[in-house]
């Protein structure tokens, strides 16, 4: 069955298609979520209330196509609304991030490159991870995001640079 079809049924009120749907992009919307947000449990918050809202608003869909767009949009939307809750709410005792115990040096690597990533400005880090992270084209990162295209490839510069001097 395609993205297409499935999102035919969802708008048509099949529950079943919609979390189908769902489950096909949901390691992109938990990379898009932890690009943006350094707790597991805040990624899971986000994801939860995004597919809600999607759920709620899936007939607004206009464009079947781009349901993945669509919902990474969403996603991080929720991530900037969170930000600005935690931001106001001065939180005590925050959680400390638990690493998964890397088995070798590309592990390592690979860490090294998220948490220099979770350092970045907020703009820098969301381009860097749709275009690097979740392999979206330049074009539907600057749809996704509502600046041009050559913003994107502004801030990709700019965040390949920062990420340059740090290491």
């Amino acid at each position: 069955m395609t993205t297409i079809t499935a999102v035919h049924q969802a708008q048509s009120g099949d529950k079943a298609a919609f979390i189908r749907l769902c489950r096909q992009i949901e390691p992109e919307m938990y990379g898009m979520a932890r690009s943006m947000l350094h707790r597991d449990e805040d990624c899971a918050d986000v994801m939860q209330e995004a597919t809600l809202k999607a759920y709620r608003s899936i007939r607004s869909l206009r464009q079947p196509e781009y349901f993945k767009t669509w919902m990474l949009r969403i996603i991080i939307n929720e991530c900037r609304l969170l930000q600005r809750r935690q931001k106001n709410t001065v939180e005590a005792g925050e959680a400390v991030n638990q690493l998964p115990s890397p088995s070798s040096s590309a592990e390592y690597e690979k860490i090294e490159l998220r948490e220099a990533v979770e350092q970045l400005d907020e703009k820098l880090r969301a381009v860097v991870a749709l275009h690097y992270f979740q392999d979206m084209p330049i074009r539907q990162i600057a749809e996704l995001l509502g600046i041009t295209e050559t913003a994107v490839k502004s801030r990709l510069y700019r965040a390949r640079k920062t990420l340059m001097q740090g290491m």
